[in-house]
């Protein structure tokens, strides 16, 4: 169950204003949004402690680590087996992220790899783990929509001043 805090329209502002800008620094972000310092610093500190702000990497693009495929895995899997088989998804490098579903598939998997040999090889491991019943792989073409989140935050923003966001029409 989640019990992150929501956040409000003045962190949606900040969240704007850092999103367009990544290295202001909490000074910049403050003079650029019309608030104090340490009410920058403090909502900011809170963010990062409620787990609202994500890690660094994922900024960083896997092609750039020489892994230019992206593919999808989904998995059927013994539930009595479900944390052993999270354990061993997440002792491969190749895999990047997991989701449990609803419905017929338990996992997607999302998995990276150096070219077409290298992702048969993952998807092997990932077959040979024990509780995993049944994989399907699909490789992903091209990033339609890419991971996002802008839309959200100037939904969130209540303060209806849209000049502070670079990019707004």
């Amino acid at each position: 169950m989640n019990t992150q805090q929501r956040l409000d329209g003045t962190d949606a502002q900040i969240l704007l204003a850092l999103s367009a800008e990544p290295r202001a620094t909490v000074v910049a972000l403050a003079e650029r949004l019309g608030l104090s310092r340490n009410t920058v610093q403090a909502r900011l500190a809170k963010m990062e402690r409620g787990s609202a702000l994500g890690a660094f990497e994922r900024r960083i693009t896997p092609s750039a680590l020489g892994y230019p495929l992206t593919a999808f895995v989904t998995a059927r899997v013994d539930q009595h087996r479900l944390a052993e088989v999270s354990t061993a998804l997440a002792g491969i490098a190749e895999v990047v992220e997991v989701f449990g579903l609803s419905g017929d598939t338990d996992l997607l998997v999302r998995v990276v790899a150096a070219d077409a040999e290298d992702l048969y090889r993952v998807a092997g491991r990932i077959l040979d783990i024990p509780g995993i019943e049944r994989t399907t792989t699909a490789l992903a073409m091209r990033e339609l929509v890419p991971h996002r989140l802008t839309p959200l935050l100037r939904r969130a923003d209540t303060s209806g001043d849209r000049r502070h966001h670079p990019g707004h029409r």
